[in-house]
């Protein structure tokens, strides 16, 4: 009797297809290249992977294929960028489970090869990340406002007046199915960032007021004057 291929099943439709492409250490590099939301020639994606032309064209045209990557033709040039905004935050999920499973060693230091203006803040999912992100999660944790166990994190009671004071209503959102708050590994800064369904409240209530607005490239997120200060103030803040 002959087995069904689990990957033709309905339980885990084109899984290991997509993990397949993603398996790859040329193909992966070329992914964590246009990670900042850029569209790059596949010439300098070669160079970036280590791959010789021919090599890397049997890759990007698998990494198309399988719907990862998008490309635009620009004259006698090939440009290929992350498919979608659904498929970068895919990408940038499995970035984490890798940074969390590595060698506390290999998280020590913060990616430079990632654009300044996409290391300074982006969207993760629908909660704030990057070098903003992550000095505010410090300041929340070092100011008695958040309490941590492990990756789980609850609001103290200083911390749920602070976050009141921003329209964020804690008890609200404790009787949601999703997790409150948690750890979120920073794949930039490689130190955690607020997720959970605070993060995405916060990063709601931080738009609404003018602090963050969104940017021209995808998931890169601005912050404003006004939000400058206001962060500014909140990180250098004694108590």
């Amino acid at each position: 009797m002959t087995r069904p291929n689990p990957d033709e099943s309905s339980h885990f439709p084109g899984l290991a297809r997509v993990a397949a492409l993603l398996a790859d250490p040329g193909r992966a590099a070329m992914l964590w290249a246009l990670m900042d939301g850029s569209a790059r020639p596949a010439g300098e994606l070669t160079l970036i992977a280590g791959l010789s032309p021919s090599s890397a064209s049997g890759h990007l045209a698998r990494l198309a294929e399988g719907g990862l990557l998008a490309h635009d033709v620009r004259g006698r040039h090939r440009y290929y960028r992350i498919a979608t905004p659904d498929m970068a935050a895919a990408i940038e999920a499995l970035m984490n489970v890798a940074h969390a499973a590595a060698p506390a060693r290999a998280l020590t230091r913060p990616a430079r090869t990632v654009p300044l203006e996409m290391r300074r803040a982006r969207t993760c999912y629908d909660h704030m990340a990057g070098e903003v992100a992550v000095q505010v999660f410090e300041r929340f944790v070092d100011g008695g406002l958040l309490v941590r166990d492990g990756d789980t994190l609850d609001a103290t009671p200083a911390g749920a007046a602070r976050l009141a004071g921003w329209g964020v209503d804690v008890a609200a959102l404790r009787t949601r199915r999703r997790r409150f708050a948690c750890t979120c590994l920073d794949w930039s800064e490689r130190r955690p960032h607020l997720g959970g369904a605070l993060g995405a409240a916060l990063l709601d209530s931080w738009m609404q007021r003018g602090w963050v607005e969104r940017a021209s490239r995808p998931r890169v997120l601005r912050i404003t004057p006004q939000g400058e200060r206001e962060f500014t103030a909140l990180v250098d803040a004694k108590s």
